[in-house]
């Protein structure tokens, strides 16, 4: 064993009443909740012992918890009075009264936000580890999931990353053979041996000595540079799922009393008794003073200060600095994968902070449309390929960020998205709200994006900015020009959000001159390209081709103001407002899906105020891809896309007096 390993110990005492304040939290939280005095609640009865593991971390180790992880995360420093403030959602709790009890965060602490999602922690415990590896700091991090969650496909990904790497990270699966209602033992993978057990440590958990000896080794293995650990912890849950539920439903009576038996607080205080380091009479004193206690925190905690309608809107976002312009060459003509590179490359060359991830990224390729040629040569310690794993790139990426890395990392096509939906919707997009602003999240995640070159098909082809303009804390940008590309992608890789990054392909290698003296552009700024008098059109991205061809052939009867929308999330109402009030008609262009598109979402916003209503003479358009995919043939694309003559037809409907 190594000399580090002998000195690691834990005091059974102290666990013990850890154990026990967590156990009355749980068992108060229950009361109040039968009270009508709180909304939900989430017990950990039975997963106490695990807090051995808490005991053991060193300064600078991570906890990714999952919500039956109270006693843990009370051995990282949460107070009981802490959790009594979240259990009534108050506004001084961590998440400020936006998570439910059991979903722990405290960026002090180094306790990573739990996510309901189940598994969606051990992604980002990866990134953690791995920017810790980078960094050559000797911490850890330890993850924990319930056995349920060990079949979702983040969790075999985490894995694969986690041993691909060897990181410093010690994954926790607590099984306690249910999932809500259903017993795992037919799922569980472990016991369907899907895992390599060369990787694996099994543990009776209910006894803390037990925990001590598979923990210690397992952390000391992680953090001399051993690799990951993946521990299984067999534990009972020793009450029902939630609130909502009720266990004895669908568990046999004589499973519950067995488990009541192997109690493990009842275990360790009666071999405490039996040893004579503790009496039975100090143990009913102890547990009386904590009893009491608990009741005072909750008591108080009730009285604490409910945050208000006001509090909703705070903390969905940073407040964003004064963008500064891009590190590129201005009065020349560039190609928009040519300025996003030079700006990649500026990044690299002047902040350790910045990291890159994504398939095929490193050299030769330097990603498929080779927007990080040859950095990885310049920078191979900041430069990486990914795994053909979406949920990995996603999960990995917040990981780092809230580490204190700035990843920007590659989607190979946005149509490939889909397997990193859940880190983005799920955690990416939420956490900073989620933790009242206590956790940042500055990932650029960018991805080629659109239709207009044939050959992609349904695989290749999306323009789906619609999808991810619905998410509440993701910003969303898409360029046009090679000008406002880099300006764009130099503001994204400065702020503390997270920002999706949608680049056209048919425009990655046409070639723009761009301005001498190249603007810096913020979020929510769209640009007015050219001025007009009798119709405002709006479009973004490809669909700015379109909107000036169209503009162009009615040149000599229509007058256009065309308008360049940028950026998707935020957008910018007011230009479009000033440019509606002066030509009193709006087309709009887009090459997304017409149906709960943001063309539609323009209109309405538009129709809606009250003031641009009476300016309107004629109703407004939206020239958008029907409701179809599209096909291989560049017959269908080019049917499905939005073309030149219907954008005049548009114009021309709101022409018509």
């Amino acid at each position: 064993m190594n000399p580090h390993t002998q000195t690691m110990t834990y005091n059974r005492l102290e666990l013990l009443k850890l154990m026990y304040l967590s156990r009355e939290g749980d068992r108060r939280e229950g009361v109040l909740h039968r009270q009508s005095k709180g909304w939900f609640q989430v017990a950990g009865m039975g997963h106490e012992p695990l807090a051995v593991f808490s005991f053991l971390m060193e300064e600078g180790d991570y906890l990714f918890p999952y919500y039956r992880d109270r006693a843990m995360v009370l051995a990282k420093g949460v107070s009981n009075a802490e959790l009594a403030s979240a259990y009534f959602a108050k506004l001084g709790s961590s998440s400020g009264g936006r998570q439910m009890p059991g979903h722990y965060s405290d960026r002090q602490r180094n306790i990573w936000s739990v996510p309901t999602p189940t598994g969606a922690n051990a992604l980002p415990g990866c990134g953690v580890a791995w920017a810790m590896q980078l960094d050559e700091h000797p911490n850890v991090v330890v993850a924990t999931v319930g056995d349920a969650a060990s079949r979702q496909g983040e969790f075999y990904e985490a894995i694969a990353f986690a041993i691909e790497r060897q990181l410093p990270i010690v994954f926790i699966v607590e099984d306690n053979n249910y999932g809500i209602s259903t017993n795992t033992e037919k799922f569980n993978p472990f016991k369907l041996e899907v895992f390599n057990e060369n990787h694996l440590v099994h543990v009776d958990a209910r006894h803390p000595d037990r925990v001590f000896d598979v923990a210690a080794p397992a952390l000391e293995k992680a953090r001399s540079g051993g690799g990951p650990t993946v521990i299984i912890a067999e534990l009972d849950r020793l009450c029902s799922h939630t609130s909502s539920d009720d266990h004895r439903v669908y568990r046999p009576l004589d499973e519950i009393e067995a488990m009541a038996d192997r109690d493990p607080i009842v275990v360790l205080s009666d071999e405490l008794i039996e040893s004579g380091e503790l009496s039975s009479d100090e143990w009913e004193d102890i547990k009386a003073e904590i009893n009491t206690r608990v009741d005072q925190e909750y008591i108080a905690a009730e009285s604490e200060q409910d945050p208000t309608p006001d509090d909703l809107m705070k903390q969905l976002f940073a407040p964003l600095s004064t963008p500064e312009p891009p590190p590129i060459e201005g009065g020349r003509k560039w190609r928009m994968v040519d300025a996003i590179n030079q700006v990649f490359k500026h990044g690299l060359d002047h902040d350790d902070s910045y990291m890159f991830f994504g398939e095929d990224i490193e050299a030769p390729k330097g990603g498929v449309f080779g927007l990080t040629a040859d950095l990885s040569h310049e920078h191979p310690d900041r430069v990486f390929n990914s795994p053909l794993a979406e949920a990995t790139i996603a999960g990995v990426g917040i990981g780092m960020a809230c580490y204190g890395k700035r990843p920007v990392f590659e989607i190979q096509f946005i149509d490939f998205v889909g397997p990193a939906m859940n880190q983005i919707t799920q955690n990416l997009a939420t956490l900073r709200w989620r933790t009242n602003g206590d956790w940042n999240c500055p990932v650029v995640m960018y991805a080629p994006y659109g239709a207009y070159l044939p050959g992609g098909s349904l695989w290749h082809s999306q323009a789906n900015e619609s999808i991810f303009a619905h998410c509440p804390g993701l910003r969303v940008v898409v360029p046009s020009t090679p000008e406002d590309a880099t300006a764009l992608m130099w503001t994204s890789m400065h702020t503390d959000d997270p920002t999706l990054f949608l680049i056209p392909k048919h425009l990655f290698r046409q070639q723009m001159t761009v301005s001498n003296d190249i603007p810096a552009v913020g979020f929510g700024e769209a640009r007015v390209r050219r001025e007009g008098d009798d119709v405002t059109l709006v479009a973004w991205g490809n669909c700015m081709e379109q909107a000036f061809a169209a503009a162009d052939a009615l040149a000599d009867e229509v007058s256009a103001e065309i308008i360049d929308l940028r950026s998707i999330q935020p957008w910018d109402k007011e230009t479009i407002l000033k440019s509606v009030e002066k030509t009193g008609r709006l087309v709009v262009v887009q090459e997304d899906g017409r149906s709960c598109s943001v063309g539609q979402m323009i209109i309405s916003e538009i129709m809606g105020d009250s003031e641009s209503f009476c300016y309107f003479v004629s109703a407004p358009q939206l020239v958008a891809k029907p409701d179809v995919h599209i096909g291989y043939n560049p017959v269908y694309e080019y049917a499905a896309l939005p073309d030149t003559n219907q954008v005049i037809d548009a114009i021309r409907i709101t022409m018509e007096d």
